[in-house]
């Protein structure tokens, strides 16, 4: 093989690897940062909607608390 031939199959090889990274590559750093957004915010609804249920649940229970104690004869 002489020297064209060897670095004519050299870039069809680099040509054929770079069409191939173009189609099978990640997705474009803008998307992937959108989907983090979104993916974030996703989760800080999530953890807001946990948090103020158990806000909820704690403010009852001490209504409760609050409420036994005021039904309950005192010691003398």
């Amino acid at each position: 093989m002489t020297n064209a031939s060897i670095r004519k199959l050299l870039v069809a090889g680099v040509a054929v690897a770079a069409l191939s990274v173009a189609a099978c590559g990640k997705k474009p750093a803008e998307t992937a940062a959108s989907d983090a957004a979104s993916d974030a915010a996703a989760t800080a609804a999530s953890d807001s909607a946990v948090a103020a249920s158990a806000a909820m649940a704690a403010s009852s229970a001490a209504a409760d608390a609050a409420a036994a104690a005021t039904a309950a004869p005192a010691n003398k």
